[in-house]
């Protein structure tokens, strides 16, 4: 069951690690739905509920999804460990160092990271 938390006063829905795979654009619409309803400014996610496809750029599914949570202006975090799919590949590599720079969607090892950056200046 997903939770809605607040880190630093700032409304955080954080998924379960169970539950239906996100897929593409419509899982992330209803993603964003369900945490604007709860009043989340952002969503954070468990990297494993994502499809495989989420991390093989190729398939355009990562870009998709994280063009719709730009639309809707939520920040989204993916959590946990991915580096089974950076280290197979380099533009997926790029596509994390990348995001993490900006203050939209980040690649974090867990919550406490999670923590950490929406308590800086990026939050």
């Amino acid at each position: 069951m997903s939770t809605l938390e607040k880190i630093h006063d700032i409304p955080v829905l954080i998924c379960a690690p169970e539950g239906d795979p996100i897929c593409g654009e419509r899982d992330a619409t209803d993603l964003i739905g369900n945490a604007g309803y709860q009043g989340a400014a952002w969503v954070a996610v468990p990297a494993d509920r994502f499809d495989e496809a989420f991390f093989q750029l190729r398939t355009r599914v990562a870009g998709d999804i994280v063009q719709k949570f730009v639309q809707y202006r939520m920040g989204l975090a993916v959590v946990g460990d991915i580096s089974r799919h950076t280290e197979a590949s380099s533009a997926l590599r790029d596509f994390v160092r990348e995001c993490n720079r900006g203050r939209q969607t980040w690649f974090v090892a867990d919550l406490d990271e999670l923590r950490a950056r929406l308590s800086g200046p990026t939050g």
